[in-house]
């Protein structure tokens, strides 16, 4: 599946969610992706976020795991989703395989972004379903995710789509002079039927 359409839950235009393949094959949309990606991500950050950054990021940065991401999705390594309302990026999220050899056939779902203009629209919801299946389809046994405790709105998003907690690690999570806890989520799709896939070996 390369793009999705879904009606959002608000008042606003269709959301259209697209892959790494149809991103990059349009020339317009992927020549602005990584300072869409940007204003997204910043904004967010800004706002206090759960994204990994303490201060908004900068352009040159996100532009640097744009590719990272974008150059694994075409390897199979990985997959980009984008969420895009009346041809504005409102969302993006990605997985990508773990490293180490002995744990290719897993991967982890990084980064799940939503511009504050289109929060409460299922833009979340979709981006990650997509990823889901992005997942398994390319044969991952587990997907795996970790989260800010206090991130309460994203925990019951990823449980509602079938993750589960496997652990967690208490106060480990320093910002703005507070700790929380940081959360383990996974979703195993060992057992279910699917085929089992080559894993592509490391370069």
């Amino acid at each position: 599946m390369n793009a999705v359409t879904t009606s959002g839950t608000g008042p606003g235009p269709d959301i259209l969610i697209l892959d790494a393949i149809r991103l990059t094959a349009d020339p317009e949309l992927a020549a602005g992706f990584a300072a869409s990606a940007h204003r997204i991500l910043a904004d967010l950050v800004r706002g206090g976020a759960p994204l990994g950054w303490v201060d908004p990021p900068p352009a040159d940065e996100v532009a640097e795991l744009v590719d990272r991401v974008l150059r694994a999705a075409r390897s199979g390594d990985g997959a980009l989703r984008a969420a895009y309302a009346g041809g504005r990026l409102v969302g993006l999220g990605y997985w990508l395989r773990y490293a180490r050899p002995t744990n290719r056939q897993h991967a982890d779902l990084e980064k799940l972004a939503v511009a504050p203009e289109a929060h409460g629209q299922g833009v979340g919801r979709s981006l990650t379903s997509a990823l889901v299946e992005d997942a398994r389809g390319a044969g991952i046994e587990v997907l795996t995710l970790d989260a800010r405790a206090d991130n309460t709105r994203a925990l019951g998003l990823y449980r509602s789509l079938g993750f589960s907690e496997y652990g967690r690690l208490p106060d480990f999570v320093a910002m703005g002079g507070r700790r929380y806890d940081k959360v383990f989520y996974m979703l195993d799709f060992r057992g279910n039927g699917q085929p089992e896939q080559q894993i592509p070996h490391p370069q």
